[in-house]
């Protein structure tokens, strides 16, 4: 049984429509993740299945009865009306509990009294299973448990919510939701604000939730372990696929192949009607034959540019959609400019190359000792890297992942022992502030500012970065930041090194540019170390794993995989 279904869903913001013809059914125990480009809707989409929009057209229908939680993308706003602190807002979801437990020391205060009638015995034994059964012994250590989980120590418990940064009310609005255990619950990127070990617990809590989830999220390895259903929504509407992340790309990819072939044949199909056209048209014995297949072929034409291929097999949309009184030649030039709707074609492009090899030796440490004279950070295993490896450099904020980075470019010198770059290296660097990109320029210009190879060579090598069009003359200062780090990508690519320094690359990157992040890096022949809480990227790409925490940089010989089966063996 359905929890949430709706039908031919579409929202419109003026005169532009953010999507149209969205249907899909979530169950009772339906974990979902929403994937899709930036921009195409998935937070309107959201926000209307929480009954807080209203859609244009179609319709939603919930479950009667149905709890909802939400969580939106920025709490910012979150708890304005009210006065509590943390700790005393996730007591709040619990105030039945205290109304019970304020009844049973009112009857226990009557039996000390003396008073044993069976109405009083009846009425304490079931409200005492009720409270029991609701976890009323518990909740207090429950509260305790989501909180520190999701990164709000006993420190912040006191805090008054007004005076919680917008992360920590974002956290506090998702523990509160926990709490709550709604019968559906919608997040929107729960994992922004969250480190590492605090998406962990929350992929944990979320494998066993017993209602249904629905979740947008650019984390990958996150929808990996946590979901097992994936909508995707693109230009032509909403597909739905079984499995969690990496099982709907293995599906995404035949189904890309099998649009590719359909599209291909629809085509050369409509170019054949259309010769039987221009052949008959203008014979009087088959002139009206000619006609009403112009009509109609017309009508195909017009839905496939609407809603693609998939239009023709839509009755509702086919008889919905008048013939245009177009002529031959006007359905001849519609015909060649329709667009393949495999979404593989109008993905980003990158390409990275490394100019020539350089030596065999890329780095090598001594006893070194990272940080600045007045706060050292960590002292590193003694490292020798090589030619072609794929590092990650993992550990939590504040550990010096990016205070190492600065040492290898040469902005600081090492506290102590020695370290020794290899000959012959060209390195690259992409920060995740974009500090380098000047904005008062241009994305053309900005692009030229590391080579000149001449406006259309640059003007096509940034559209394989998704910059066309007039957005080759946008300002660097009005780009978005996820804009910014294609244009930074671009601009990384042009160096061409073969030493690659790439502090969260993925950042702010919506899924499909983070997937062909990940392809062109696989395919690329220097060497990178990547500094990410990207685990899915790690995942896919690591031959090393570096771990920097407690003051100690660790090496790991091998991919993310057999380190944590590594980490789980020494935990055990």
């Amino acid at each position: 049984m359905s929890l949430l279904s709706f039908s031919y869903l579409g929202q419109t913001f003026g005169a532009v429509d953010i999507f149209a013809g969205l249907t899909a059914a979530l169950p009772n125990d339906g974990k979902v993740g929403l994937v899709g480009p930036n921009g195409i809707g998935k937070t309107t989409l959201l926000r209307i299945l929480a009954r807080l929009d209203q859609p244009k057209y179609g319709s939603v229908h919930l479950a009667k009865n149905t709890r909802v939680g939400y969580l939106r993308q920025e709490a910012v706003a979150a708890f304005a009306d009210r006065d509590n602190t943390v700790f005393e807002e996730m007591l709040s979801v619990f105030a039945y509990l205290e109304k019970m437990a304020v009844q049973l020391r009112q009857m226990e205060n009557a039996m000390s009294e003396g008073d044993y009638s069976d109405e009083l015995l009846d009425r304490y034994g079931a409200i005492q299973e009720a409270y029991e059964q609701a976890g009323g012994y518990d909740y207090d250590v429950r509260i305790k448990q989501v909180l520190t989980g999701l990164g709000l120590g006993p420190e912040q418990w006191a805090m008054p919510l007004a005076h919680c940064s917008g992360g920590q009310k974002t956290r506090a609005l998702l523990a509160r939701l926990l709490l709550e255990e709604p019968d559906l619950l919608i997040l929107d990127e729960p994992t922004n604000h969250l480190d590492v070990a605090a998406i962990e617990w929350l992929e944990g809590m979320l494998r066993q939730w017993t209602g249904a989830l629905l979740i947008v999220s650019h984390d990958r390895y996150f929808l990996d372990k946590v979901v097992n259903t994936i909508w995707e929504m693109g230009r032509n509407g909403l597909e739905s696929y079984r499995g969690n992340y990496s099982a709907y790309v293995r599906q995404r990819q035949e189904r890309w192949e099998r649009l590719e072939v359909e599209f291909t044949a629809v085509q050369a199909h409509f170019f054949k009607r259309l010769d039987f056209i221009k052949r008959n048209i203008a014979r009087a014995s088959s002139s009206d034959r000619a006609v009403g297949e112009l009509r109609r072929l017309s009508r195909e034409v017009k839905a496939v540019e609407f809603m693609g291929t998939q239009a023709l097999n839509m009755d509702w949309i086919t008889t919905g959609i008048a013939a245009g009184k177009w002529g031959v030649a006007e359905v001849e030039r519609r015909i060649r400019a329709l667009e393949n709707p495999n979404p593989r074609t109008h993905r980003p492009k990158m390409q990275m190359r490394a100019g020539h090899p350089g030596s065999q030796i890329v780095l090598r440490t001594k006893k070194l000792l990272v940080g600045y004279p007045d706060n050292p950070l960590f002292e590193a295993e003694d490292i020798h890297l090589y030619r072609g490896e794929m590092v990650a450099l993992i550990g939590p904020n504040g550990a010096g992942k990016s205070t190492f980075l600065k040492l290898l470019l040469g902005e600081i010198e090492a506290l102590d022992g020695r370290f020794q770059l290899g000959s012959s290296l060209q390195i690259s660097h992409f920060s995740q502030a974009h500090e380098t990109l000047n904005l008062e320029n241009n994305v053309l210009d900005e692009l030229l500012t590391v080579k000149n190879i001449g406006i259309g060579a640059a003007r096509d090598h940034l559209a394989r970065y998704l910059f066309s069009g007039d957005e080759a003359f946008k300002p660097v200062a009005a780009l978005s930041g996820g804009e910014r780090g294609r244009l930074s990508l671009a601009k990384l690519a042009l160096h061409e090194a073969n030493f690659l320094l790439l502090d969260e690359p993925t950042n702010h990157l919506d899924i499909p540019a983070q997937e062909v992040l990940q392809e062109a890096l696989q395919a690329y022949e220097g060497t990178v170390l990547l500094v990410t809480h990207d685990r899915y990227l790690v995942d896919r790409l690591a031959t090393q794993i570096w771990l920097v925490a407690n003051g100690r940089l660790t090496i790991h010989k091998g991919d993310y995989q057999s380190y944590l089966a590594e980490k789980l063996a020494l935990a055990a």
